[in-house]
């Protein structure tokens, strides 16, 4: 399947009836093991992506080493690839631009963009933003590739105020978005279904719904009730990464503490499960 193709059918995911799930992924082996397990495609953690080199979130990584953790991964699948990252890795629409066209030249059909800098509770006026979106897909139609434009709001994630309030903030800023060319709106720490409704009906247009309690947000409805809502998109963020370093943390602890083994038994048991999941990280898939 071309690029082309893979961008199409992307963008036609999020407008199917059934939610479009995105497990998010950080390197090669994770992005593969997803791919191997059904899913139909794959998104990564700009957290996860970060940690895996030794950096905090936030741009910490150098725009230069995202690109090559990217392509990477790239490389290793066959699925539609989105990409997170965060506020492009640029000050100007003329930066973040050049960024994206490198991005795209990798293999990527989406990427998410947010409208905060750095998780600032200031968010970037709606006009710039919409510049922003908008001289991506102006880039995308020159290559001849709908490069789906995930536009993430941060108003629930930064902001103050009251919840109404920044309800409403998502809608504007969604409807605005929309206009200037993206292909769905993401909105993070929105998990009550009323609120999710009301995103989906204020907005008219797909909406991606985060489930990452390790935000200290509660999870939101499961898929079939978020289906019945109209969700087309729900993913997961950092929390993969963040449930494997646990783990690993879990383990090293135990060996330090007490000198036992049971949380790594316990990790690997049934070996058979073990052994296949690694079949899967390892194989390369079928073109």
């Amino acid at each position: 399947m071309t690029q082309k193709e893979k961008a199409e059918l992307f963008l036609k995911l999020h407008h199917d009836k059934e939610v479009l799930v995105i497990m998010n992924s950080w390197d090669p082996g994770s992005s593969k093991l997803i791919e191997a397990s059904g899913f139909k495609a794959i998104g990564t953690t700009s957290m996860g992506v970060s940690a895996s080199l030794g950096y905090p979130d936030c741009e910490a990584i150098q725009f230069t080493e995202m690109l090559q953790a990217i392509k990477r991964i790239a490389d290793k699948i066959t699925l539609p690839l989105t990409v997170d990252i965060e506020g492009g890795f640029g000050n100007s629409t003329m930066e973040i631009v050049k960024n994206i066209k490198q991005i795209i030249e990798t293999g990527v059909v989406g990427i998410n963009l947010e409208d905060s800098v750095k998780l600032n509770p200031e968010l970037l006026e709606v006009a710039e933003f919409m510049e922003r979106i908008s001289a991506i897909r102006k880039l995308s139609d020159s290559l001849g590739i709908h490069l789906v434009i995930n536009a993430r709001t941060d108003s629930f994630l930064t902001s103050s105020g009251s919840a109404d309030s920044r309800l409403a903030e998502s809608i504007k800023r969604g409807k605005r978005y929309i206009e200037a060319g993206a292909d769905c709106i993401f909105v993070p720490n929105v998990t009550d279904a009323k609120s999710i409704s009301e995103l989906v009906k204020g907005i008219a247009a797909p909406v991606n719904i985060l489930a990452n309690p390790t935000n200290g947000t509660a999870l939101p409805p499961a898929l079939k009730e978020l289906e019945d809502m109209g969700v087309a998109r729900l993913s997961v963020g950092s929390t993969l990464m963040k449930s494997t370093l646990t783990l690993m943390k879990k383990v090293a602890d135990e060996t330090q503490r007490t000198g036992t083994y049971n949380n790594l038994l316990e990790a690997v048991s049934p070996i058979e499960e073990t052994l296949k999941a690694y079949k899967m990280a390892t194989d390369t898939p079928e073109n």
